[in-house]
């Protein structure tokens, strides 16, 4: 289903195919011979998405971009089944495997991989040829590449990041009950401008 969000439809290469059930909304362009398959969701909620030639979006990954974290997939990338990316940039040549996912502001340079159920953090950058672990956690520039029972080494890593601000604008020293009611209500203005979403084609 193909649709247009805040006056922005997608753009779509002759050459790629989109699946009939697949969700791609708002400013996404979508590159020669790429593939974006069943289930899979693109969403350009105020900043654009841009996706390569010849790259692959698998069965119900989300790809995501706000107006601060724009996000652009190059050429020859998959991104694999139940994968997340949001506000990215992923280079040329790099395969993100199933359940994998990549927050605001993160790097994939050149034919990194990132393995099952990986994760690369907001603001980290993985190096070109990198090849993560299953399961295990990207978090700095450059990238410390941690397991996941390394907390006393990633926990003081994303305090530093500070996801609530770099991705809400919120002052995470505040109460968690504060930071969440002001997240909610700005996330919700922001996901409610779907109210006036145009379908272009319904697909099938």
């Amino acid at each position: 289903m193909l649709i247009e969000h805040q006056g922005k439809g997608p753009t779509i290469h002759e050459s790629a195919w989109v699946a009939p059930n697949a969700i791609v909304s708002g400013d996404v362009t979508i590159g020669p011979h790429a593939r974006v398959l069943y289930g899979a969701v693109l969403t350009a909620e105020s900043g654009s998405i841009t996706i390569g030639a010849h790259s692959l979006v698998m069965e119900q990954a989300v790809v995501r971009a706000t107006k601060r974290f724009p996000t652009r997939i190059g050429d020859h990338v998959l991104i694999g089944p139940h994968a997340h990316l949001s506000g990215c940039n992923v280079e040329d040549d790099v395969f993100i495997a199933t359940g994998s996912s990549i927050f605001n502001g993160a790097t994939l340079e050149r034919a990194a991989t990132v393995r099952i159920n990986g994760i690369v953090h907001i603001n980290s950058r993985l190096p070109q040829g990198v090849d993560m672990p299953i399961g295990w956690i990207a978090v700095g520039d450059p990238a410390q590449i941690l397991s996941p029972d390394q907390w006393d080494a990633i926990g003081p890593a994303l305090r530093n990041e500070d996801f609530s601000k770099t991705v809400f604008g919120l002052d995470a020293s505040d109460s968690r009950s504060n930071v969440m009611k002001a997240m909610t209500t700005s996330y919700a203005e922001v996901l409610g401008r779907h109210r006036d979403d145009v379908i272009l084609n319904a697909g099938g």
